[in-house]
């Protein structure tokens, strides 16, 4: 493990928990900015890039002569030098899109408390004017609604009176959704419509929105499944819960929904790789961490499985997986894979092998990327995803987790017969579907919007 004094680790966050130059403390409430000395524009653009040079995953491609008065502020500066001067892919598309700067209080209060202040929804596009929500989370504005709430697979009409084909023509949805207050007119699934408005207010993250032990008869062992929405300190005490309960049912083989999945804490990721792991892989490698050639020696660590109470005897791990599935969602997956029977369902992964850390100055927190992870084999270079290998559509029209989910259906295909379901049903429920762009979006922002791409 990493040796460096009263820190966590991220992945998609790797956070040390240290005093800043210019105020302000990680484990405890960020000092009000001095607007003089280090926490002047001036002193905080210099913090950025000093810690650039020293931290930076490709720091040898920065050039040695880069100016903080180039650039208007902190946040510009990062975005704009990574976005420049890091690693591009054969395309010429940047492949560092998370290198960030953003508020320290709304990372204290995400990865400790699993709350943001949003109005509690994802959505996605099926095609470029029709946008619907993919999941509502359930202690929040969204899902209190009166008279009506939001729910998983309905149609965004209008935002504020506008259509999406306006907005998205103008500023975007993301900048139509930053007022307080927004009127939506929404489509549920059986085309009927309603209008309703929805004032942002604190939204609780539920790590573990549902698992259970699934009977399947005549015989044969039980399934475990879990839906984990996230990475966050939450979510731990729930996993011995959960693992108790598998292991007193006598299951060896689970599903694992990180489907929206985009990230988290380092210590969760390794935490669930011991209950998956620590029975029949103890002592051996779970995942290797990284850093530069000046952070090498210092700062590299290997993370091995540990055998907990409540290790489960795992044989199969089945992983569902989307283009939003990241980082220590591809952690956990990629560092079961040379221990078990892993296969991945859905569709290929994000492709973040690499995470951040977390730098506290004023009120701020400074994310570069800055260590790449692998597994016990090395393999760890996947900016293309984690390839799937039984494709199954999100079909909004079915709920996550339900025995009629597409991606259920062909989960329960792999474990009950070795193979994936037919390609398409009479219901069409494994037909193609919209793909989107594959140019990957910029996933620099507060966690909620990195980790959760939620609003």
């Amino acid at each position: 493990m990493f040796n460096g004094a009263n820190m966590r680790k991220l992945i998609g966050l790797f956070l040390i928990a240290l005093l800043a130059g210019c105020g302000g403390e990680i484990n405890g409430s960020p000092d009000p900015v001095d607007e003089t000395g280090e926490c002047s524009n001036d002193g905080q653009k210099q913090f950025v890039l000093d810690n650039l040079y020293a931290w930076y995953l490709w720091n040898d491609l920065l050039p040695a002569d880069l100016s903080i008065a180039n650039y208007d502020s902190p946040e510009q500066l990062i975005t704009d030098v990574t976005r420049e001067y890091g690693p591009r892919d054969p395309d010429d598309n940047p492949l560092d899109l998370f290198s960030s700067v953003g508020s320290l209080q709304a990372d204290q209060e995400f990865f400790g408390e699993g709350k943001y202040k949003g109005f509690g929804f994802s959505y996605r596009f099926e095609s470029s004017t029709v946008a619907r929500l993919s999941r509502v989370f359930s202690d929040s504005p969204a899902a209190r609604a009166t008279p009506f709430p939001l729910a998983r697979g309905q149609r965004i009409l209008s935002l504020n009176g506008r259509t999406i084909a306006d907005i998205n023509a103008n500023e975007g949805i993301s900048a139509a959704l930053a007022g307080d207050t927004v009127e939506f007119e929404m489509q549920r699934v059986d085309s009927s419509t309603f209008t309703t408005s929805i004032t942002r207010d604190v939204v609780t993250i539920d790590p573990i929105p549902q698992w259970r032990v699934i009977e399947r008869g005549a015989g044969l062992p039980p399934v475990g499944f879990i839906e984990l929405s996230s990475f966050i300190s939450t979510a731990n005490p729930v996993f011995d819960d959960v693992f108790a309960a598998f292991r007193q049912a006598g299951v060896n083989d689970v599903i694992l929904d990180l489907r929206y999945n985009g990230g988290g804490l380092v210590s969760t990721a390794d935490l669930l790789g011991d209950y998956f792991g620590g029975l029949v892989a103890e002592n051996l490698v779970f995942s290797r961490t990284e850093f530069n050639a000046d952070r090498a020696a210092a700062s590299n660590s290997t993370e091995f499985f540990e055998r907990l109470g409540n290790s489960m005897s795992l044989s199969r791990l089945v992983v569902v997986a989307t283009g939003g599935t990241a980082s220590a969602s591809e952690l956990v997956t990629n560092g079961m894979i040379p221990h078990v029977d892993v296969t991945i369902v859905g569709d290929n992964t994000f492709g973040k092998p690499v995470g951040q850390i977390g730098l506290a100055f004023c009120d701020k927190i400074m994310r570069p990327t800055s260590f790449r992870i692998a597994n016990a084999d090395g393999a760890g270079d996947y900016f293309d995803g984690l390839p799937v290998d039984c494709a199954a559509p999100d079909d909004l029209d079915f709920a996550v987790g339900a025995d009629d989910d597409p991606n259920m259906i062909a989960a329960m295909s792999v474990l009950n017969t070795g193979a994936c379901p037919a390609v398409a049903t009479t219901e069409g429920q494994f037909a193609p579907q919209f793909k989107p762009t594959v140019v990957k979006e910029d996933r620099r922002g507060p966690p909620h919007r990195e980790l959760l791409d939620a609003y």
